[in-house]
């Protein structure tokens, strides 16, 4: 399998770098091996930088997968929506550098941060399901819910207005822009910082925080997801 998400420390900062080549999709093999990563993470890790490549972050679930049927695209989707659970829940702070595109998929990992930095630039941002003709999933619906202020969560959902990075930040997505070449770094002094947090007391904060929206996604999945499939729908 090839390496889709380089894994290497910076002291006791673990850095996770998705690259595919291509748009960084939510492939099966990218989903397994983030997974891996953070599993590693939050083992030897005081903090940890979700970046992707110059330009892209992350292009949402694969599209050949979710194209070939219901069946594997339900697969694809849940075992995605269990990576994005665990990087909202993740046990050590989670810093996302948002180097490019983030759509669909990409966006709701954006919004798994604990912290977000994006690069600025000519950059799209956001959950396009409606305005391609789809229902918002319960997934993204809530995560959105939790992290974007309510004034933009309806246009960011039921319009599927696609941000600029300026507009990401104006509407919660991101924390901060900043030039494309300094994201990462911008990213890695944020993490230090974060990393100097009680490990005890971030976790349980993080429990009260996000647990019951995690639980609410992880119950009604599987009912969303035949909801989403039917063709009623």
């Amino acid at each position: 399998m090839s390496e889709l998400a380089r894994y290497r420390l910076e002291g006791k900062i673990a850095v996770v770098e998705m690259d595919d080549g291509k748009a960084n999709a939510l492939s099966d093999a990218m989903i397994e091996q983030v997974t891996a990563a953070l599993t590693r993470a939050e083992t030897e890790a005081s903090a940890m930088v979700l970046a992707g490549r110059e330009g892209r972050f992350c292009a949402g679930f694969d599209l050949r997968v979710m194209m070939s049927g219901p069946d594997a695209a339900k697969a694809l989707l849940s075992r995605g929506s269990e990576l994005l659970m665990r990087l909202y829940g993740a046990r050590v702070p989670l810093v996302i550098a948002c180097t490019g595109h983030a759509l669909a998929g990409g966006a709701l990992t954006v919004l798994t941060g604990d912290l977000r930095i994006a690069a600025a630039g000519d950059f799209r941002i956001g959950l396009n399901e409606v305005s391609i003709g789809l229902p918002v999933p319960v997934l993204a619906m809530e995560l959105a819910r939790d992290r974007l202020l309510p004034t933009a969560l309806t246009r960011a959902t039921l319009l599927g207005h696609i941000h600029s990075p300026a507009e990401a930040l104006a509407a919660g997505y991101v924390d901060e822009v900043v030039a494309p070449g300094e994201v990462v770094t911008r990213a890695l002094a944020e993490a230090t910082r974060l990393s100097a947090i009680g490990s005890m007391a971030f976790r349980a904060t993080k429990d009260r925080l996000r647990n019951r929206t995690i639980a609410h996604i992880r119950d009604t999945l599987d009912d969303d997801m035949r909801t989403l499939m039917s063709p009623a729908s």
